[in-house]
C-alpha cells in the first residue's frame, strides 16, 4: 500500500511537460520581419536602383526641343541646265519629342532631297515641309524649318568663243615702250550659263609684267575664270609683247659747222646751224653733235662756194630738218696753221 500522504496526480498533470521546455509558434509578423532581415543591404540597393531607373525613363519621356542643321541634296537636274543663284546647302529644323530620342538623332540621316527633274529655265520654288525629311522618328514633331522655301534660278548652259584680252602691269625700261601685244590663240571657248556669258565681250588674262623690259617678251599666261559656274576649255594662252625704243624728234640749236679735207684757211656762213633729228629717245638725249655737221672741201681751191651741209649721225638717227639748208664756204689762199705748203 502507498502512503496516504502522497499528493494525488491527475491524468492531465501527468502528461504536461515542464514549463521551462515549452515553445510557442512564431507569429506571421515575426516571420515577415525575419525574412526582411535577410540580405537587407542588397534589397535596399535594388529598391534604389529601381527608383533611379524609373526616374530616368520618365525624365527621358518628357518633351524636349532640339535644333539640327540638316543637309540638302539636289537631284536629277537636267544636264543642259545649271543653278545660277546662291542656294543653301543645309536647312535648320527644330524638333520636339522625348529627350532621350532627340539625343541620338544624326542630322546627316535627316537629309532633305529635292527632285529637280521637272525644272525649266527661270525660277523654281520648293517648299520644305515636315514630310521632306527622311528618317524622321515617329514620336518627334517638326516645330520650325528655316528656310521653309528655296528659290532656284535655272539657266541654260551654252558655249561661246570669246576674244582674249591681254592684261599688262608695269612699264618697260626708260626710253622703251610696248609697240605690240598679241595672244595665241586669239579666242578661247567658254562654257557656262547663257545669262552670265552674255555680260562678257572678252576674257582677261592674268597680268603680264612689263616692268623694266628693253626687249621682246614671250610667255604663257593663265586665263582665270571670269565668273562662278563658267569654265574655260583652254585656260592658258601664249602672249608676245613687242618692246621697242621710244622714237622722238628733237631740235639741236647752234650746231657748229666743220670744214673737212682742206689745207687752207676756211670760213662758213653761217658758222652754226639748227638741226631737227629723229631717233631713239635714249640716243638723242646723249647725242654729241660738236663734230657732226660739216662741209666737204675735198678738191676745192681758194674761192667762194655754195656748199651743202653733211652730217655724221649714229645708226637709227635721221635728219628731219636743217636751218639753213645750205652754207657759204670761203677757202683762203693761206695755209691753215700746222699745214705744209
Amino acid at each position: 500500500m502507498l502512503p496516504s500522504n502522497l499528493p494525488k496526480i491527475s491524468p492531465q498533470a501527468e502528461l504536461r511537460p515542464p514549463a521551462s521546455r515549452v515553445r510557442r509558434a512564431p507569429t506571421i509578423g515575426a516571420r515577415v520581419w525575419a525574412i526582411a532581415r535577410r540580405n537587407l543591404g542588397l534589397r535596399i540597393i535594388s529598391i534604389l536602383l529601381a527608383i533611379a531607373l524609373w526616374l530616368f525613363v520618365n525624365a527621358g519621356e518628357h518633351g524636349s526641343i532640339q535644333s539640327y542643321s540638316v543637309p540638302i541634296s539636289y537631284h536629277h537636274l537636267p544636264p543642259h541646265l545649271v543653278i545660277t543663284n546662291p542656294h543653301p546647302e543645309t536647312v535648320r529644323v527644330v524638333l520636339s519629342g522625348p529627350r532621350t530620342l532627340l539625343s541620338i538623332i544624326q542630322p546627316s540621316r535627316l537629309t532633305v532631297r529635292l527632285d529637280l527633274s521637272g525644272v525649266g529655265i527661270g525660277q523654281a520654288s520648293f517648299r520644305i515641309e515636315p514630310d521632306s525629311f527622311s528618317n524622321l522618328p515617329r514620336t518627334t514633331t517638326v516645330t520650325s524649318i528655316a528656310p521653309s522655301q528655296i528659290v532656284l534660278d535655272i539657266d541654260r548652259i551654252v558655249s561661246v568663243d570669246l576674244p582674249v584680252h591681254v592684261v599688262t602691269s608695269g612699264s618697260p625700261a626708260p626710253g622703251y615702250r610696248m609697240v605690240g601685244l598679241a595672244a595665241d590663240p586669239l579666242k578661247v571657248r567658254v562654257r557656262g550659263p547663257s545669262r552670265v556669258l552674255a555680260r562678257f565681250d572678252d576674257v582677261d588674262t592674268d597680268p603680264v609684267n612689263l616692268s623694266g623690259l628693253n626687249n621682246n617678251l614671250t610667255e604663257t599666261v593663265a586665263i582665270p575664270t571670269p565668273a562662278p559656274g563658267v569654265r574655260i576649255e583652254s585656260p592658258a594662252v601664249t602672249v608676245t609683247a613687242t618692246i621697242a625704243p621710244i622714237i622722238k624728234e628733237k631740235e639741236f640749236r647752234a650746231v657748229p659747222v666743220q670744214v673737212r679735207n682742206s689745207v687752207n684757211v676756211t670760213r662758213t656762213w653761217p658758222a652754226r646751224v639748227s638741226l631737227v633729228l629723229r631717233g631713239p629717245q635714249l640716243t638723242l638725249d646723249h647725242l654729241d653733235l660738236a663734230k657732226a655737221a660739216y662741209v666737204d672741201a675735198d678738191g676745192l681751191g681758194p674761192g667762194y662756194y655754195d656748199a651743202s651741209l653733211e652730217l655724221d649721225l649714229p645708226d637709227g638717227v635721221e635728219l628731219v630738218h636743217e636751218t639753213p639748208g645750205r652754207v657759204k664756204l670761203r677757202i683762203y689762199r693761206s695755209k691753215a696753221s700746222g699745214q705744209v705748203g
